[in-house]
C-alpha cells in the first residue's frame, strides 16, 4: 500500500494532542494528527471544566476540545480522523498503520493516546455517565458540595478521591468490594479518621439509580449475597486506569505507562515522544496534559533540527 511521508505524527486528539499539534504547526513542522477512537479524550466524558485555566465560569468540556482542535488547524495541523492499529517503531522512518487503512512514514512521533478509566461495565452506569457517574473526582467533585456520593474502590487512589470529596461533600461512602483496603496504611488511617466517610466492605455496585437525568442512588450486592439501596448523587470510579500504549514497542512500567526520559518526554525509542496520560499515572488533569503536548512538540522540534 502507498504510505504518506510526515516530519512529524500526532496520535490523539485530546488535551496533549493537541496542544502537541499547536506547538508542532508554530514550529513549521506540519504536523498531522489522528483523533483516534475518543475525539477530545477523556475530558468529554465529563461536561462543565471548571479546573482549566482561563474561564472563570467554567467550560463545556466538548466546547474547550474543539476550540484547542480549531486552534491546532488554523496554524496549519491536518487533522484527521482515525486510529493507530500499528507501529513499526524499529526503523525510520517510523511506520504507522491506521485503522482506515493508510500508512503514514513519520520522521517525528508523538503518542498522545491517553488512557482509559476503568468502569464496572454496567448499562445503568453508561446511561450516567457525566450525569452522576464520573472517573474524575478532581474534575468533577466540585459539583457535589453539601451532597451524597460513593466511590467504589479500595486502592490509594479511591482513598485520595474518598478524601478529596469529604473536604466538600456531606457524606462519602467507600464501596470495597473485599474486607480489607489494598491502600497504604497511612491513606487508610486518614479515611478512618474521616467522620463523613463511611465503608461499605465486601459490597459491589449491581446497578446505578436514576430518574433518567441523574444518579439517585445505588443498587448494592453484598458478599452474603443480600441487596441493599444507598441514595447518592453522584458515583466515583476509582478502580485504576489503563493506558492506551500496546502498539508502541517502548518501554513501559509495570502498569503499562510508557516510561519518558527524565524531565523530557522522550521515550526509549529516539525520535518518539510521548504525552499526556499514556505516560501520567499520577496527575492525569487537562492542564498537565496540554503542557507535556508543549513539551513534546519542543522535544520534537529539536529532534529534528539536530538531524
Amino acid at each position: 500500500m502507498t504510505s504518506e511521508y510526515v516530519k512529524c505524527l500526532i496520535l490523539g486528539g485530546g488535551p496533549a494532542g493537541f496542544t502537541a499539534a499547536i506547538y508542532a504547526s508554530r514550529a513549521g513542522l506540519e504536523p498531522v494528527l489522528y483523533e483516534g477512537i475518543q475525539p477530545g479524550g477523556q475530558l468529554t466524558t465529563t461536561t462543565v471544566v471548571e479546573n482549566f485555566p482561563g474561564f472563570p465560569g467554567g467550560v463545556d468540556a466538548m466546547t474547550l476540545m474543539d476550540s484547542m482542535r480549531r486552534q491546532a488547524i488554523s496554524f496549519g495541523a491536518q487533522v484527521r480522523q482515525g486510529t493507530a492499529i500499528k507501529a513499526e517503531l524499529s526503523e525510520k522512518p517510523f511506520r504507522v498503520t491506521l485503522d482506515g487503512g493508510e500508512v503514514i512514514e513519520a520522521e517525528s512521533l508523538i503518542i498522545a493516546t491517553g488512557a482509559t478509566a476503568k468502569y464496572l461495565g454496567l448499562p445503568s452506569e453508561e446511561k450516567y455517565k457525566g450525569a452522576g457517574v464520573s472517573a474524575c473526582a478532581v474534575c468533577d467533585g466540585f459539583f457535589y458540595r453539601k451532597r451524597t456520593v460513593a466511590v467504589v474502590g479500595g486502592g490509594d487512589s479511591a482513598c485520595e478521591d474518598a478524601l478529596y470529596l469529604a473536604s466538600l461533600a456531606q457524606k462519602v461512602y467507600m464501596i470495597v468490594r473485599r474486607d480489607v483496603f489494598r491502600a497504604s496504611k497511612a491513606m487508610q488511617d486518614k479515611v478512618f479518621a474521616s467522620a463523613n466517610i463511611e465503608i461499605l466492605w465486601n459490597s459491589q455496585v449491581e446497578e446505578v439509580l436514576g430518574d433518567g437525568t441523574a444518579v439517585t442512588g445505588l443498587k448494592l450486592v453484598h458478599k452474603d449475597g443480600s441487596r441493599s439501596v444507598i441514595n447518592v448523587d453522584g458515583l466515583f470510579l476509582a478502580i485504576g486506569h489503563h493506558p492506551n500504549s500496546e502498539i508502541f514497542d517502548v518501554e513501559i512500567d509495570e502498569g503499562g505507562y510508557i516510561v519518558t526520559e527524565g524531565k523530557t518526554s522522550q521515550t526509549s525509542v529516539q525520535g518518539v515522544f510521548a504525552a499526556g496520560d499514556v505516560q501520567d499515572s499520577r496527575y492525569r488533569q487537562a492542564v498537565t496534559a496540554a503542557a507535556s503536548g508543549c513539551m513534546a512538540a519542543r522535544d520534537a522540534e529539536k529532534y529534528l533540527l539536530q538531524k
